[in-house]
């Protein structure tokens, strides 16, 4: 189990996680496997998870809003539908093994790599609208929602590639949408595991704070720096994602 020795640990583990998760998603990779390492059981493990991330997904949309990237009050529908998402996913996911996505979810970011890699131009500029943004908030937000109440992998990635391609926004701007609606469905979703006394709160508050600097800290390169810093962290967290899942797939099977 965790101890006061092990938390200077899990501080940079949040760090880590909080700085990759701001620019591209998938902190959860990092922080999950370190948390799983104590020995904790999966559903305390899930929920301390959810707990530090909201504090990278809430600092990043933040520093996104301020910076002019996204502006929140277009997010408010997309935020509640994504919350009531993520609130059902948290349900279903105690009475239902999300196993079966173990092998479809690494090939779809897989899909989502090739198509980056063989449209080097997507998000470098907005681009045309192809689906109302009211449809969108109701598709996407209860959709992905679910899905990161659920099981959770490459939620962000998602949520980016959604932006782009659904309603047309640069890179710069979809990540600063994908955050907030991160932050949406990980608040929902540590709302529902605090409930059943899974959340290790001094571990989560630490990694919590780790994520908070290393939000602050991608959010602000990304800002600063623009698509040309996001598209190759991008490409190397999806594929690394897809691996890591994979990877897992084949060893539970063997």
């Amino acid at each position: 189990m965790i101890g006061w020795e092990h938390l200077p640990l899990l501080f940079g583990v949040g760090l880590a996680a909080g700085f990759v998760d701001s620019i591209a998603g998938g902190g959860g990779m990092i922080t999950l496997p370190v948390l799983l390492s104590f020995g904790l059981p999966p559903q305390t493990a899930l929920a301390t998870n959810k707990l530090q991330a909201v504090f990278g997904s809430a600092t990043a949309a933040v520093h996104y809003s301020r910076a002019g990237t996204v502006a929140p009050r277009e997010c408010v529908a997309g935020f509640l539908y994504t919350f009531a998402g993520a609130a059902l996913g948290t349900i279903v996911v105690r009475q239902m093994d999300p196993s079966f996505l173990r092998v479809a979810i690494p090939l779809l970011l897989i899909c989502v790599a090739l198509y980056m890699l063989v449209h080097p131009g997507t998000g470098s500029e907005d681009g045309p609208r192809r689906m109302s943004r009211g449809r969108f908030d109701v598709l996407f937000g209860l959709g992905l929602g679910f899905y990161d109440g659920f099981f959770g992998p490459g939620t962000g990635t998602f949520w980016t590639m959604a932006f782009m391609l659904a309603l047309g926004f640069n890179m710069v701007r979809a990540t600063g949408g994908a955050k907030i609606m991160n932050f949406s469905s990980n608040l929902a979703s540590i709302l529902f595991f605090s409930t059943g006394g899974h959340v290790l709160l001094a571990a989560g508050i630490v990694m919590g704070a780790g994520q908070v600097v290393g939000a602050r800290i991608g959010a602000g390169m990304v800002v600063t720096r623009g698509r040309k810093f996001i598209r190759p962290v991008f490409l190397v967290v999806v594929l690394a994602m897809a691996l890591k899942l994979l990877w897992s797939a084949f060893r539970s099977n063997v």
